[in-house]
């Protein structure tokens, strides 16, 4: 069994996309989602900056439209996942890309979608200043005793002993410098405190805009962020992605649903190397292929081949 995985914001780097490019299966996915957003994501892919692509409101378009093409190229189905796929999951934003996967709604429909959710978030992260830092090693009641104190909230779990915190600018800057026990303390060069309450203009802006969004039932597994479940119906992911802005991401309970579901290996599409990485901790067992440039589409469909 064979899982697609699709990574959040933070994955992106200046110029990932200009490989890619060079493919037409993957360009044409790219210039019918830039059309359909007004965002031009073949130069933000190819000649912004680091500080441009780290804005909110281009990031997450960015990442969604870069995995969305990844899929399109790799199953030549308008971005849904092959038959031979089990299933697909995304990490925060990357819900929206796996959503395109799984058939909720077509990559015209996700990249607006995420164009909402982008610019919903970048101005609720402009309100106050706002942050997070991963929290690597030590012991997880230790850590979330110790967010509490200051006024954090855990943002993301991702499995394999890392915790993402995320508050006020203040706060986070008071965790990096008192520490945890036992524990690291990373600042992250994000826009906000996402997935935390300080979100919650955004959640408000995106559940107007998800009554104009038709979905249909997934194709296929398609597990949540909101305790790694597995959800069948289109609608309920589609609110679930609503309220995900202000939520934990839950990606260590996906991990353990695919692994109690029987998958047997697992590829994350561009811009890949961070849900691999996370895999190769929680998921042992599992083969893992990061599609971090066109050279690997080879090795995932002989992955899906060998797996499915």
């Amino acid at each position: 069994m064979i899982v697609i995985v699709c990574p959040g914001q933070g994955s992106q780097t200046p110029g990932f996309l200009s490989p890619w490019l060079e493919l037409s299966a993957f360009k044409d996915s790219i210039e019918a989602m830039q059309a359909a957003s007004g965002i031009d994501l073949i130069a933000h892919g190819s000649i912004s900056d680091a500080e441009t692509i780290r804005d909110t409101a281009v990031a997450q378009p960015l990442i969604v439209s870069a995995g969305v093409a990844t899929l399109a190229t790799l199953f030549n189905l308008d971005g849904k996942i092959g038959s031979k796929v089990t299933g697909i999951a995304g990490h925060s934003v990357g819900e929206i890309t796996a959503a395109v996967g799984a058939g909720l709604f077509s990559a015209e429909q996700g990249i607006k979608f995420v164009r909402e959710r982008g610019n919903a978030m970048a101005q609720a992260a402009a309100l106050e200043p706002t942050s997070m830092a991963a929290v690597i090693g030590g012991d997880q009641a230790l850590i979330e005793a110790r967010l509490t104190e200051l006024g954090l909230e855990p943002a993301n779990y991702n499995g394999g002993g890392q915790i993402v915190a995320a508050g006020s600018a203040g706060a986070i800057a008071e965790l990096q410098a008192s520490g945890i026990e036992g524990s690291r303390v990373i600042p992250l060069q994000v826009a906000g405190a996402f997935h935390t309450r300080y979100m919650a203009p955004a959640v408000s802006a995106l559940e107007s805009y998800a009554t104009s969004v038709r979905v249909e039932n997934p194709v296929g597994k398609l597990w949540t962020n909101a305790g790694g479940v597995e959800i069948s119906d289109g609608q309920q992911f589609l609110n679930l992605l609503v309220n995900q802005v202000k939520s934990p991401v839950r990606w260590d309970l996906c991990m353990q649903s695919m692994v109690s579901a029987g998958v047997t290996a697992l590829i994350e599409v561009a811009p890949a190397g961070t849900l691999v990485g996370l895999a190769k901790r929680s998921m042992p067992g599992v083969e893992t292929l990061a599609v971090k440039t066109p050279e690997n589409l080879e090795a995932a469909l002989k992955l899906i081949e060998n797996h499915a």
